[in-house]
């Protein structure tokens, strides 16, 4: 009896014969994590479907707050910045910066000068003493940014350089900053912050700073973070604690489309110091002006008044009053900014 023809390969996927036959994928060394990474895939795939926000970063725990209180505001004396801008596309502008008349610090001088492009940002100043500064900002993915600041100063003490890079996961912040590192002994200040938004409304992190002045001499210092926001962002609560007995916590609340208000709370329980502050303040949004009151437990009530006259011109107006010792200062201040194109 004649065998069976087998009818034509088509490429040899009609072919029965047993050298057609594919052989078996041989086992793979990475076989032996695909447990852990389906694990971690699930897992990213749970987080992914909580939706959470990103919580900020460390740094600006307390940025409402700060925007609030006059604090960083106050200055006595008369400013003027004269800003030539040499370039759009890529941004390339200069800055003449003059101060004078103030009753704590000496008449001084600076030029500085800002370049900046989508990925780089430099800037650089030098004052009429030859203090240098300068920064610059590299951002290598939409949220990873590398950042570094230098001073070079002819006192003592005053020279710096801060190495710090930023990455902002989608519901979480990383921080890894060194201050005047040296590799040789591991000398300087070295700081990382982790921040992770546990729900939509709450975000708890950990910072934690290791000092080594000396290569004998170290120290560890960590401190609790926790934000919480409400659904329409409107108020924000924060509070960061030490177990050295530190505690800062504060509140801020928009109350109108043009008043804010916070308040901000700092604790100190050590055993050799036992203190605590309480500051509140309040902001308001004119049209053409803006005025912010602080009031605090130690006495202290500020007011300061930033009439705007048109965009490159105010007029400013502070002054502060101490109940307890019965002392008050007031400062009229005249800074103005000129821009030519």
């Amino acid at each position: 009896m004649a065998s069976p023809a087998f009818p034509p390969a088509k490429d040899g996927f009609n072919d029965p014969s047993p050298s057609s036959i594919p052989e078996a994928p041989k086992p793979s060394y990475t076989s032996a994590f695909s447990p852990l990474t389906s694990v971690y895939s699930r897992f990213s795939q749970w987080r992914k479907s909580l939706d959470l926000p990103n919580p900020g970063t460390v740094e600006n725990l307390q940025k409402e707050v700060k925007s609030t209180h006059l604090t960083n505001f106050m200055f006595d004396g008369g400013r003027a910045d004269l800003t030539k801008s040499l370039s759009m596309n890529p941004a390339f502008q200069v800055t003449h910066s003059f101060t004078l008349g103030s009753q704590v610090s000496t008449p001084s001088y600076n030029f500085g000068a800002v370049f900046a492009n989508n990925d780089v940002f430099l800037q650089g100043s030098v004052d009429h003493e030859g203090n240098v500064s300068a920064r610059m900002n590299q951002g290598w993915a939409e949220h990873s940014i590398t950042k570094i600041q230098t001073q070079l100063s002819s006192q003592a003490g005053h020279s710096m350089i801060q190495l710090e890079h930023d990455y902002q996961g989608q519901d979480y912040s990383l921080n890894a900053k060194a201050v005047n590192p040296w590799p040789a002994d591991l000398t300087g200040i070295y700081i990382g912050s982790y921040f992770q938004s546990v729900t939509k409304n709450l975000a708890l992190g950990v910072e934690t700073l290791y000092q080594r002045p000396t290569p004998d001499m170290s120290e560890v210092t960590t401190s609790y973070l926790a934000k919480l926001t409400s659904d329409d962002k409107n108020w924000i609560a924060t509070a960061q604690v030490q177990p050295s007995g530190i505690l800062q916590a504060t509140y801020w609340q928009k109350l109108h489309e043009k008043v804010e208000v916070a308040a901000d709370l700092q604790v100190m329980a050590a055993p050799q110091r036992r203190d605590a502050i309480a500051t509140l303040g309040a902001k308001y949004d004119l049209r053409m002006a803006t005025f912010r009151a602080q009031l605090d437990s130690t006495g202290k009530v500020s007011a300061l008044l930033e009439q705007r006259f048109a965009p490159t011109f105010a007029f400013l107006v502070s002054g502060e009053i101490d109940h307890f010792k019965a002392s008050s200062s007031w400062f009229i201040t005249n800074p103005s900014k000129l821009t030519f194109n």
